[in-house]
């Protein structure tokens, strides 16, 4: 017991004794309402830009591909459920959804310098950036769809068979949603040349004989 409070004695005058202007105490608490504050601001300014309204604040998005969403099962529906930007691209894990920060950083850049600045310009690079986004979503097995959609709460009996065929192969691991869903929530670019899985997007997709 005597050992314990020598101890706790010898931390708290560590703690009192005084660098050049302040305690080390005084430092230590200031260093952890600096901290709260830090993370506080840093999650306010991560949640800001996980919203559909910084999403569409530049016209590039607005008048582009959040124009295409508006005609779109996402936006408008019989449930009244809708999905924003970021609930497509964003994951929702918090590690994931830094990461995806850190990757759409470099969007910054195609802003500064005009990209697709204009509709023409955003029509001349739309299939690359719809590559960029499709083989994203294929390497992490389409890891935003899964934001909501669940292979396990899917009801069968009030599928079409050409989407139960679909969608119990795809539960095969072999395949994922980006496969067949390319124009779900935007409108295709010139898809010459570009391989589907059968060979067609989905909603051209009939299943076998």
């Amino acid at each position: 017991m005597k050992r314990l409070i020598a101890a706790l004695s010898r931390y708290w005058t560590v703690l009192r004794s005084p660098s050049r202007h302040f305690s080390l105490g005084l430092l230590t608490l200031g260093g952890f309402i600096g901290g709260i504050l830090f993370w506080g601001g840093f999650n306010t300014a991560l949640e800001f830009t996980n919203t559909e309204k910084f999403c569409t604040s530049c016209h590039e998005m607005r008048d582009n591909v959040f124009a295409d969403l508006k005609h779109t099962i996402h936006y408008s529906n019989r449930s009244g459920v809708r999905a924003t930007c970021p609930d497509c691209h964003v994951p929702h894990d918090w590690t994931d959804k830094i990461a995806r920060k850190m990757q759409a950083s470099k969007e910054v850049w195609g802003k500064i310098f005009g990209t697709i600045n204009t509709r023409e310009k955003f029509l001349a690079h739309r299939l690359e950036l719809a590559e960029h986004e499709w083989a994203r979503l294929k390497a992490n097995d389409s890891l935003e769809c899964r934001n909501c959609h669940d292979y396990r709460f899917m009801d069968w009996t009030r599928q079409s068979d050409r989407a139960v065929y679909v969608h119990s192969t795809a539960l095969t691991g072999e395949h994922t949603c980006i496969d067949c869903h390319k124009g779900i929530a935007h409108s295709l670019p010139d898809m010459a040349g570009v391989e589907m899985l059968y060979g067609a997007p989905a909603e051209k997709i009939r299943r076998p004989d």
